[in-house]
């Protein structure tokens, strides 16, 4: 993937993506899982899709940035 431009995945919009597009979770049940509020999940999947979509469109990579385990 070089020379190519990077959109930064953060490892919570991956979660959000996952939850709502791929286990076809609606949102209350979404955000039940990740443990937050449902106005919280919508703004973070709004950031994933509109990252993903900037990605696709302008032909660059998206890297995800795993959590860092806090001591």
């Amino acid at each position: 993937m070089r020379g190519l431009k990077e959109m930064v995945l953060e490892s919570d919009e991956l979660e959000a993506l996952k939850l709502y597009e791929v286990d076809g979770l609606d949102q209350i049940r979404s955000a039940k899982k990740m443990k937050i509020s449902q106005p919280t999940f919508a703004r973070i999947l709004g950031s994933a899709h509109k990252k993903v979509a900037n990605a696709m469109i302008n032909g660059m990579a998206i890297r995800i940035v795993k959590e860092v385990a806090k001591k």
